[in-house]
């Protein structure tokens, strides 16, 4: 089985995200990174190039000259991962499916949730493969979740807490990855909630298996001068009547990435948080507390087949990044991949934040989420 080529859209030097992709697509050795656009600047792609370790030739300048040189190759790339801010997205997909080439794309989407629309057509139209990094579901753990509440381990759902709390944008941007990311321009209508209170909406959808039907969205700018939300509070109803509340901020001074979500049925509750990603909490009526790990009997086929060493041997981010491109390379190959984050997803996120910035803005109260 040979390696799928991939071609990377973004990630020049000073990324944060490109070398994360790279580090995750090529963890299980059935991804190869061989070329990519890294900048619109043609001497900063080259440096990319050489920090990636590739063929320094095959390092472009624009879409249009990787996707002909490429496509004239016997060994041209298989796919392109788009790791670009925000804005770039829909016309680096657009152009890649044009090529004939399958997508994965960094969560948000797009920028916009017209751009999303407009892309989900275009998807439909290539019949292409494509996926959204939407990292967090590619944990086993968050995976088991889903498998045992969709078996009724908690019976039935009534109550969400999904938190994803930040606190490095607590003072004025300084830096590239700062910058971009209060720059409507470049991140689209969406701060904080299209930066990471989207990933924390997706989670919610994913461990449930059900979908948000309203919210009511309290957004805020904090840091003065700043136009899109740093702090995001949104209560949430569910189709099947359940309540949650989603906390994303960028603003709570000291906090890393404690992303952490607890659900709670008429049964029993579970709960689970990155920073300690390799245990599963379930809580029980009686006051027990039951523990699941990582690495052991204890999990179910869904979580066993996405971790790679024993009990005992934490696995963290970049192992569940990687989950989400061996999922890519298995619809690739043809092969079923039921927890790969798509399309559907990556078009739910974006009416998320379109309607939680809207709502917020208006005091609009309760307001329907609709695809």
């Amino acid at each position: 089985m040979r390696r799928l080529r991939m071609g990377m859209i973004g990630g020049g030097p000073g990324a944060f995200i490109g070398p994360v992709h790279r580090f995750a697509a090529e963890l299980d050795r059935e991804i190869e990174l061989v070329a990519g656009v890294f900048s619109s600047n043609a001497d900063r792609s080259s440096s990319a190039a050489a920090q990636y370790l590739i063929d320094p030739a095959r390092a472009y300048g624009s879409l249009d000259e990787m996707f002909a040189a490429e496509k004239a190759r016997e060994d041209g790339i298989d796919f392109v991962s788009i790791v670009t801010p925000n804005h770039n997205h829909l016309p680096s997909a657009r152009a890649a499916l044009a090529a004939g080439l399958p997508v994965m794309t960094d969560k948000p989407l797009t920028a916009t949730l017209a751009e999303a629309q407009e892309l989900s057509g275009t998807v439909a139209k290539a019949g292409l493969p494509f996926g959204v990094t939407f990292t967090y579901t590619g944990y086993p753990l968050v995976r088991e979740m889903r498998e045992r509440i969709a078996a009724g381990a908690i019976g039935t759902l009534r109550k969400v807490v999904v938190e994803y709390p930040q606190g490095w944008l607590s003072q004025p941007a300084e830096g590239k990855q700062a910058e971009w990311r209060v720059d409507p321009a470049q991140a689209g209508a969406g701060g904080c909630i299209g930066d990471i209170g989207v990933h924390a909406f997706n989670l919610a959808e994913f461990v449930t298996g059900e979908k948000v039907t309203r919210l009511l969205g309290d957004l805020d700018a904090v840091v003065p001068g700043r136009t899109l939300d740093d702090d995001c509070t949104v209560l949430l109803r569910f189709a099947n009547g359940a309540r949650g509340v989603l906390l994303a901020s960028q603003i709570e001074v000291g906090e890393l990435n404690g992303t952490r979500i607890r659900v709670y049925g008429d049964k029993a509750g579970m709960r689970w948080q990155q920073d300690d990603a390799n245990r599963l909490e379930i809580l029980h009526a009686d006051g027990r507390i039951e523990t699941i790990q990582t690495g052991t009997d204890a999990v179910g086929p869904l979580a066993a087949a996405r971790t790679r060493t024993p009990g005992g041997h934490p696995e963290g981010y970049l192992e569940a990044f990687a989950n989400i491109y061996r999922d890519f390379a298995a619809t690739l190959r043809g092969e079923d991949a039921p927890c790969l984050p798509g399309i559907a997803e990556g078009l739910r996120g974006m009416a998320f934040i379109d309607t939680a910035v809207r709502a917020s803005a208006n005091e609009a109260g309760w307001v329907d989420l609709t695809v």
